[in-house]
């Protein structure tokens, strides 16, 4: 073994590193092969359908869910309900009102303290349903989305692709589709997409810009699609059953707008069981959700969504006025002097 400086002259230390041996040859051949486009056409290995529910915030994406991953586990599935929310809310119908501790959260517990993250500290189960939230950053102290990769990155950890589960539900928020929250659609982690929305612009708005999203990414090359439509809270107006036609998506359900459904969701009852006369609402919402194919929709420009309401209730018959730049001085505007020449006739 070299012993100075004059010995290890006219060596490649590469030599003497085994890991290091014929790096660049490595490096050459790997750089040669060129990479295949083609989509895997073989049977899938895995039979979980991991599905992303998209919604406006306070729609009630998470009462759907608790009471739909309640049914299915009802009957016979195997469910697990990932909260996927900074307010980390999902769980909460589902575990009676008791905060189910966040991954987030207890990774960086953990981290402190020197210690591995387990499953029993993260994940929880009732009635059949297996349930976990992601969590996010304080106020302030972070990114949301930054957070959701972060709480999938750990999942992996902790063997997520080993997991046997028929159903995987994914909560998200729809009104934020860019970074993490945009994950199931930008990275075909999920085989397809269900929304949640109500007969208000608003809620139409967030459902039509996940549809936008869903597109754009098929452009691209990716094959996550919209399974359908639940239409919450719904008074029978019928602009949620418009949307749903005009974008080309099945309603998979219609959860009427009820007093007696609003006092349980409040209390944090479970609907979705068979003892219950909503069970048969959420058992077929369970079975449509189960069959239902992932399908390219056709998102709507603003004045198409605008079309699906009555003008006179959203304004939607307004012109745009320009503004001046006299307008935007206010009373310092004066008049400017010209420098245009201006000649006398000959």
């Amino acid at each position: 073994m070299p012993q100075n400086d004059s010995e290890l002259e006219g060596r490649d230390v590469k030599d003497e590193v085994p890991n290091l041996k014929d790096f660049d040859q490595r490096l050459r051949d790997e750089a040669a092969v060129e990479p295949s486009l083609e989509v895997p056409q073989g049977e899938p290995t895995s039979k979980t359908q991991i599905i992303a529910i998209y919604g406006k915030g306070g729609i009630g994406k998470s009462f759907t869910l608790a009471n739909l991953s309640h049914m299915m586990a009802e009957q016979g599935k195997r469910v697990l309900l990932i909260g996927c929310d900074p307010k980390s809310d999902t769980t909460s119908l589902l575990f009676g009102g008791k905060a189910c501790p966040t991954i987030i959260e207890t990774s960086g517990a953990k981290k402190v303290a020197g210690e591995e993250v387990k499953i029993g500290d993260v994940c929880f189960k009732r009635g059949g349903v297996f349930a976990m939230e992601l969590g996010g950053p304080e106020v302030g102290r972070g990114c949301g989305g930054r957070g959701i990769i972060h709480g999938f990155e750990l999942l992996e950890k902790l063997g997520f692709h080993d997991w046997d589960f028929d159903y995987v539900l994914l909560d998200f928020l729809g009104d934020v589709v860019c970074g993490g929250f945009g994950l199931p659609i930008a990275r075909d982690m999920a085989q397809k997409v269900i929304l949640v929305a109500s007969n208000d612009l608003q809620s139409l708005y967030v459902a039509n810009n996940v549809c936008s999203a869903v597109e754009y990414f098929r452009k691209l090359g990716g094959n996550v699609g919209v399974a359908g439509l639940v239409i919450n809270k719904d008074d029978g107006s019928g602009e949620a059953q418009a949307f749903a036609e005009a974008v080309d998506i099945p309603v998979l359900a219609a959860i009427p707008q009820d007093d007696d459904l609003r006092k349980k969701s409040a209390n944090y009852q479970i609907v979705g069981t068979k003892e219950s006369q909503w069970g048969g609402l959420f058992a077929q919402l369970g079975e449509a959700v189960g069959i239902a194919p992932p399908v390219r929709p056709t998102p709507l420009d603003q004045d198409g969504l605008l079309g699906l309401f009555d003008a006179k209730d959203t304004g939607g018959d307004y012109q745009l006025v320009p503004a001046t730049d006299e307008d935007m001085r206010g009373k310092f505007s004066k008049p400017k002097v010209s420098l245009e020449v201006v000649y006398d006739d000959a």
